[in-house]
This record gives structure tokens, C-alpha cells and sequence, in this order.
């Protein structure tokens, strides 16, 4: 099973790890795989707190970061500004209206208020906050590759990584994105189908696996959305997927952090119960349908901001929501980003069994494959 692009990256098998949560990063990548940290929510403190302990704990083995550069985003024209008059600049462009919606959300459904005064600060959605985080991870040796969840990098950007040695890539929901990937000099391209959990496009994964693939070939391109078993794996690899790259798995492992509450809702939670939508980010993202997406996605209601303003309306939900996951009604107004495959996702298990169940799944269901083949 193993790739050419498992031997550029220094992995054992093509099995890409996406969480938030550092100890998934750290035993994915000791099992073999290659685990990305989501550094989207992190300021470059954080960050950097984050890959001290992953480097401290994951034995020289590689991992990944992946950032998030959106191609088209409110501020992007005011590259002079210092990260700070950014951030004041796009909080004076919040309406009151919207920002009033969210706390009466919140407290309807009994969620606890966040201990301290002042506005939460602004993710890595913008240039000024991604920069910073992206330079720390170029410090790391044992960071292997960088990838962008939205859109293809400034061509400067791309010119940084590379010169530093690593491999670079970006996600994609479409032909002309993966295209645009190519040209622009990317070593890899991940193809995520709209199953997938987080901001995804409109096209399902068996449909635009194969189309991204034949665009980009000889481009290594990652399967992702809708992979949960290892029959899954063998369908993308049998596609010409160069490995594949997941998410979902990942939220009901031993090793994630997530509060006992909310990986009940993950492991509650059915095919069906996810939805694609503009609630948290102002970008359509695939999360569980509750409380918090109804509501927002209402024709009545406050229409969801562009990014990255709607994030910044959204930021203490998402910090009081997660904190206290399990007080009052929280899970009814949660953010709890996840593919449709979570419905396959019932047991907690840890990393490493995780890899190794898709590694025996795939072989599984390889041999299944040849023995329908009939001989004369």
C-alpha cells in the first residue's frame, strides 16, 4: 500500500491524519501515517505552544501543519495594515444585529459566559495572522509539508516553503481549483468531496476524485471526504489517489481532546445529520445540524457575514461552546465540524488501531475484489 508520495514524505503508509489536537498529530505519525495539525483556530502562540509538545513527544517522525489562506477574504486589500488595526478595522464592519443573535443563541441554550472581558482575537484567516503562524512551522525539522484548507497560496508563500525544503499543498472541491493547484507550482492536491466535514464544495467524492486525478496526473492528489474503513482507502487508491486524507476519524480517538459531550454527539450522530453551511464561518462548512445551524440558516435571521467577519461573530461561541460542551443545552448550539461519514463512526478507538484497521480493511476487501474475478 505504501506510495511514491509515502517515501517523499517519510510515511509508512498514505494515510493523512487532519485534527486540532496534538496527541492525534503525534500517534497517527508514530503508527505510521502523517499527522497535520489544523493550525486554523491558533494564533502563532498557540501555535507554537502546540508544536513544542509535538516535537518534544513524536520521536523524529514527520508531521504536518495545514493553515488557512482564503483566496478571497474582507481585508485582504489592506496587506499595510499591522494585524491589530486589522483586526479593529474588520470588528467596526460587524453589525450590532449579529453579534446580538449569537449571544441570545447562547444564552437560550444555557451556555455558561466566558470568564473574561475583552473580544476574542482574530484566527489565522487573513494574511497578517497566517504569516506568523506559517514562518514558526518552517522553524520545526519534523514538519514535513504545509497545506492551505482554502485555495491556492500566494505564489510567494509557495516560493517559501519550497525553498525551505518542504513539501506544499491545498485542498480543493473542484477541476479548475485543482488546475489552478497545478499551475501554480503545488507539490500535491487534496480532492475533497462535499461529504467531507469542514468548508467543502458541492461535488460528492466519486464523482470528483477521478476528475481531479485525470486533470492533475502526474500530480499526487489525496482522496478525502466520505473516508471512514478501509474499503473506502481501496476505492480511492483504485481511482489513482496517491493516499488519502481524513478528518472525521479523528474526533472520537482516545488521544483527542475533545470534552466527553461532544464526542457523544459525534458518536450519536447518523449519516444524515450533518449539514453544509454558512452558520460559523460565513463560508459553506459541513458541521452537525443543530440549534446554532437552523437557526443562522433561517431566511428570517441575520444573513452569516463574509469571512473573516462572520468568524469573528462567531469566535466566542466557538471558545464557550467547546469549553463547556457539557453545560445546559451547549451541543444544540455547538460548532462540531464533521464529514457525513460520521455516521460510520460508533466506538472510540486509538490512533494506532485506527491505522491498523484500515490497513487490514483495505487488504480485506483487496482480496475480496480479486476473488470476484472469474476464470474460465
Amino acid at each position: 500500500m505504501r506510495t511514491q508520495f509515502c517515501s517523499e514524505v517519510g510515511i509508512e503508509a498514505p494515510i493523512f491524519a487532519f485534527s486540532h489536537c496534538r496527541d492525534v498529530v503525534v500517534a497517527v505519525s508514530k503508527a505510521g501515517g502523517l499527522g497535520v495539525l489544523g493550525a486554523g483556530f491558533m494564533d502563532v502562540d498557540k501555535l507554537r505552544e502546540e508544536l513544542d509538545w509535538i516535537d518534544a513527544h513524536i520521536g523524529g517522525r514527520p508531521y504536518g501543519v495545514d493553515v488557512v489562506i482564503p483566496q478571497n477574504y474582507v481585508g485582504r486589500e489592506e496587506g499595510s495594515l499591522t494585524e491589530q488595526e486589522l483586526e479593529e478595522k474588520l470588528w467596526a464592519m460587524i453589525p450590532d444585529q449579529h453579534l446580538a443573535f449569537a449571544e441570545t443563541l447562547l444564552a437560550q441554550h444555557g451556555v455558561p459566559p466566558w470568564p473574561e472581558t475583552g473580544r476574542p482575537k482574530i484566527f489565522g484567516w487573513t494574511r497578517q495572522t497566517v504569516m506568523p503562524c506559517l514562518e514558526e512551522a518552517l522553524t520545526r525539522p519534523n514538519c514535513r509539508l504545509i497545506a492551505n484548507a482554502l485555495g491556492t497560496p500566494p505564489s510567494d508563500v509557495i516560493q517559501r516553503v519550497k525553498d525551505s525544503g518542504r513539501l506544499i499543498g491545498a485542498l480543493c472541491g473542484k477541476r479548475k481549483q485543482a488546475i489552478k493547484h497545478r499551475d501554480a507550482g503545488l507539490d500535491f492536491v487534496v480532492a475533497q468531496g462535499t461529504e467531507g466535514g469542514g468548508h467543502t464544495g458541492e461535488i460528492g467524492s466519486m464523482v470528483l476524485w477521478p476528475d481531479i486525478i485525470e486533470a492533475v496526473t502526474p500530480l499526487p492528489v489525496l482522496a478525502a471526504g466520505g473516508i471512514g474503513n478501509g474499503r473506502q482507502v481501496l476505492a480511492a487508491m483504485a481511482m489513482g489517489a496517491a493516499g488519502v486524507w481524513t478528518g472525521s476519524l479523528w474526533l472520537t480517538v482516545e488521544e483527542a481532546d475533545a470534552q466527553p459531550a461532544q464526542k457523544e454527539s459525534f458518536l450519536q450522530a447518523g449519516v444524515d445529520d450533518t449539514v453544509r453551511t454558512k452558520a460559523w464561518t460565513g463560508k459553506p462548512a459541513r458541521v452537525l445540524r443543530n440549534r446554532w445551524t437552523e437557526a443562522w440558516d433561517d431566511p428570517g435571521t441575520p444573513e452569516p457575514l463574509s469571512m473573516p467577519l462572520h468568524g469573528l461573530v462567531t469566535a466566542d461561541a466557538m471558545r464557550r461552546t467547546e469549553t463547556y460542551a457539557g453545560a445546559g443545552e451547549t451541543q444544540e448550539v455547538a460548532m462540531n465540524i464533521c464529514g457525513q461519514v460520521i455516521g460510520q463512526i460508533n466506538e472510540v478507538e486509538s490512533c494506532r488501531s485506527v491505522i491498523y484497521r484500515l490497513l487490514t480493511e483495505y487488504l480485506e476487501a483487496l482480496d475480496n475484489l480479486n476473488q470476484l474475478a472469474v476464470t474460465d
